[in-house]
């Protein structure tokens, strides 16, 4: 290991290394970090030891970090090709921040290539020349993307596994206009989580998670036959008794709705290990093929990392539009907080919260509650007895009712301060409290909310995958002056495109210049 830092004008940000074609078969495996830094960030990326050339002088063009993809031109999966650790959008998210006082924003460019660990494939062609890709942009064509370069290695070749099974078994793939056919998509999920490997060498050994969406009600179809067959099939060539161990497990997903949504609501274990785990954050994770889960891990545990920096120790937490709890219990694990509350609309998260909650520390003594819920309805319930919120919304960005809570939070701190002076307690009758409080899940030792004098948040932490939405809610946010923001970073968690992940730090109360002192209104 060895780090590396030096400035560099912005527009001449070079990676220094160009990945060959044998770099790029192994850009999957463990390798060193050194960051760059400009006038507009600090910027930080990971390299192969191999690959790693002297520095540039300052005559000399840089070399780029080039995608060199052969599906590039047709599949629809990346935008540019060139610079991928440094996105387009990268000199709005600085300028913006800038703007609004953070002068310090970082950027982690990650994991180049190889980095996504969990794609949704169309399944389209014939049986004889099955296509397992993306549709090309603006159509239902679908690209066969074989040697994607983002893809993590290990989903290529199950990709291509798939493939070879629905040629020799005859699978009829989905026919969109006709409705027939028998496979309509594919899920590769590829986890990491191997601990009799050396920590080094798990991710480029990582086992791969196929769900197979059939096109029938449930298990019991007319075509259920070929369905065991595919799965056997890829057990006995991917599995664990296989030349080369490469799938997890199998699952099935049963959908025959006509419209674009991927999965329906019947799901199959079929073969290999039912539990789907990952490391991140520095706890053990549960994900099941119907909950969410990030693509790019590598560059999740990284945020996680950093967010963690951000919540005192001991403090009582709300993790919004939680999904299955990794947020929050990676905080209480890590901060030793003394609640933690997930709130959840999706309700198949509950399942996966529960197994998580199983491996967590035995030192962890903390109350935790998992809640299906929507957030966004009376976010008063949730906002009180907290002192941080962490809230990670889908690309549209916070609902508005939200917002308007987190706006007016002063008039929340008052509503706290009053309902203490009361003697009495009034009884729950909200409706949509009461469901929640019925489907939540709860352990712990700790002192539970309700016995603890109620607080109202200091510290709102907003991880976003929407930039434009997220400065529309930042704007929000700042404009009555109620919040300020504290800190910012950047992660590419989708090189090749113009996404980027942001972690903000928003703090209670007017902006502060260096030094501590307020800034005058």
């Amino acid at each position: 290991m060895r780090t590396i830092c030096y400035p560099v004008p912005p527009f001449t940000l070079s990676c220094i290394l160009q990945p060959t074609s044998s770099l790029r078969r192994q850009s999957h495996s463990p390798s060193p970090s050194f960051s760059l830094s400009t006038p507009h960030a600090t910027i930080s990326t990971t390299t192969s030891t191999t690959a790693l050339l002297p520095l540039p002088s300052p005559t000399e063009p840089p070399l780029t970090c080039a995608l060199n993809c052969p599906h590039f031109q047709s599949c629809s999966g990346c935008t540019h090709e060139f610079n991928l650790h440094r996105p387009i959008i990268l000199d709005d998210v600085t300028n913006f921040f800038r703007r609004y006082g953070v002068s310090d924003f970082t950027f982690d460019t990650c994991k180049l290539w190889g980095w996504r660990c969990r794609a949704k494939l169309a399944v389209r062609g014939s049986s004889t020349n099955p296509l397992i890709g993306l549709y090309e942009e603006g159509t239902h064509n679908i690209v066969h993307i074989p040697q994607c370069k983002a893809h993590h290695p290990n989903i290529n070749a199950a990709v291509e596994l798939l493939r070879q099974g629905i040629t020799d078994l005859n699978i009829e793939p989905y026919v969109e206009d006709e409705g027939t056919g028998d496979l309509r998509y594919v899920q590769m999920a590829v986890t990491t989580y191997n601990t009799s490997l050396p920590a080094a060498e798990r991710y480029k050994n990582g086992k791969v998670q196929i769900t197979l969406v059939w096109n029938s009600r449930n298990e019991n179809s007319a075509s259920s036959d070929k369905l065991n067959s595919l799965a056997n099939f890829l057990w006995k060539n991917g599995g664990p008794r296989s030349r080369l161990h490469l799938v997890h497990s199998v699952w099935a997903n049963f959908q025959t709705s006509t419209n674009n949504i991927i999965f329906g609501n019947r799901w199959r274990h079929m073969l290999g290990e039912r539990d789907f785990w990952e490391h991140v954050g520095g706890i053990d994770v549960s994900l099941a093929p119907s909950s969410f889960g990030q693509a790019n891990t590598r560059a999740f545990d990284a945020l996680l990392k950093k967010l963690h920096k951000y919540v005192p120790y001991g403090s009582s937490v709300a993790d919004l539009y939680a999904g299955a709890g990794v947020i929050g219990l990676s905080l209480a694990a890590a901060r030793k907080c003394r609640s933690v509350k997930c709130i959840e609309i999706n309700k198949e998260s509950k399942a996966s919260f529960e197994k998580t909650i199983d491996r967590l520390p035995a030192t962890i003594d903390s109350s935790i509650t998992w809640h299906n819920a929507d957030a966004s309805k009376d976010p008063f319930s949730w906002l009180v007895d907290s002192d941080v919120i962490v809230i990670d919304p889908p690309r549209k960005g916070l609902d508005v009712s939200l917002v308007e809570a987190l706006h007016n939070i002063s008039s929340i701190e008052r509503r706290v301060i009053s309902s203490e002076r009361s003697s009495s307690v009034k009884e729950e009758k909200r409706p949509w409290v009461l469901r929640a409080k019925e489907a939540s899940v709860q352990i712990g030792s700790k002192q539970s909310p309700e016995n603890i004098p109620q607080s109202v948040p200091q510290t709102l932490i907003y991880i976003s995958c929407g930039w434009e939405s997220f400065k529309e809610d930042c704007k929000s946010l700042l404009s009555g002056k109620v919040w300020y923001l504290d800190k910012a970073h950047g992660f590419n968690f989708f090189p090749g495109t113009q996404s980027i992940e942001v972690l903000a730090v928003f703090k209670r109360g007017p902006q502060k210049k260096k030094g501590g002192k307020k800034k005058k209104k």
